[in-house]
């Protein structure tokens, strides 16, 4: 198969700094869309797969998951898209397309595994894949989604993954007009928690260990703040959120919070990957058929409705713009929670 070598940053080692590289791209195919990137936001799981803290990572790797870029060529068989349009991927650029799961349009839980944008296999070049730290990149017309004329693209970026990541499980448990919602953790993805359930009709209240975020939370649309350390505070709360999404990166406790749901009330867990510490306990849950679930980003006609909505709603993330060279130093002050909300870079810093 034809390549091109384009510009990229990446790393070659789980210590070394990301720096420009060159990666090959393949030549699109008869379905394929190639798309010049314009912005790409900054994810946790970026920093995750560039220093390996889950393993597997290969490297070298380029990250960047939350892309948005204007088409430059389609395939012969390509039929959703145009040359010129504004368009967008997000965690996903392939699926097998043809098991239980797919069928459902659910190709994140694909029972033989959905294809990543970065660190996942490259069916047709047999390498890993390059992620939108890049010039440019070729998707298959299938994983590739139609971004509203009205939202403004950079902060379009993030909708990709925090938005869709929170959007999927709001859905999934139907929030509505009346649903009492709660979030728990005021970053990346919480943000756009509020945002959306906001939008959906939703009482939105924000979990916080400090007050210090109670006013940026009302800001974005959340009705109250509860701080989850003031025992008073949570005694007030007790058995009135339908649904709580959880979006705290690390391990923490979720019993405080499972007294909080109401009869039938799921708590979901977004933001977390491992073992719990505290275990749960199951008292409040079998006397109040209360649910632990969890759930990641979301389908590709998900994400498509979850767009759509957002352009309906005038949704975006909250962002700061970044240059591409200076994605170490995001990496470093992610790390201390020091961004409102996410980082997004301009790719014309790379292609300059």
């Amino acid at each position: 198969m034809n390549t091109t070598q384009v510009k990229a940053f990446g790393t070659e080692n789980t210590t070394a700094p990301l720096e420009q590289m060159n990666i090959e791209r393949r030549q699109a195919t008869a379905k394929d869309v190639e798309i010049d990137i314009l912005y790409c936001g900054v994810c946790h799981s970026d920093l995750h797969t560039a220093r390996n803290d889950w393993g597997g990572s290969v490297y070298p790797v380029v990250p960047g998951h939350e892309i948005v870029g204007k088409v430059t060529s389609v395939g012969s068989d390509v039929s959703k898209f145009k040359v010129g349009e504004m368009v967008a991927v997000g965690c996903m650029v392939d699926s097998c397309k043809h098991c239980s799961s797919c069928d459902q349009g659910l190709e994140q839980y694909c029972l033989n595994g959905f294809t990543g944008t970065y660190n996942g296999n490259d069916k047709h070049l047999g390498i890993q894949t390059f992620g939108g730290y890049s010039e440019k990149v070729v998707v298959d017309e299938s994983f590739v989604l139609s971004v509203p004329a009205n939202l403004d693209p950079a902060a379009t970026a993030p909708l990709l993954c925090a938005g869709i990541t929170t959007w999927s499980p709001l859905r999934h448990w139907n929030v509505g007009e009346g649903s009492k919602v709660a979030v728990v953790g005021l970053g990346g993805l919480g943000h756009m928690a509020i945002k959306l359930a906001k939008a959906l009709g939703a009482h939105v209240t924000l979990f916080s260990r400090t007050p210090g975020k109670t006013q940026d939370a009302l800001d974005l649309g959340a009705h109250e703040v509860v701080i989850s350390t003031d025992k008073d505070d949570m005694a007030k709360v007790t058995g009135k959120f339908d649904v709580i999404i959880d979006t705290v990166p690390y391990v923490h406790d979720l019993n405080p919070y499972v007294s909080t749901l109401a009869v039938n009330g799921t708590l979901v867990v977004v933001g977390y990957l491992g073992p719990l510490d505290p275990m749960l306990n199951t008292v409040p849950m079998i006397l109040g058929r209360k649910t632990v679930a969890g759930s990641v980003i979301g389908g590709i006609a998900e994400t498509q409705e979850m767009l759509d909505f957002c352009g309906k709603h005038n949704i975006v993330s909250e962002i700061e713009v970044i240059k591409m060279q200076d994605i170490n130093e995001a990496y470093e002050r992610m790390l201390k929670s020091d961004v409102r909300y996410r980082f997004v870079i301009d790719m014309a810093s790379l292609k300059g």
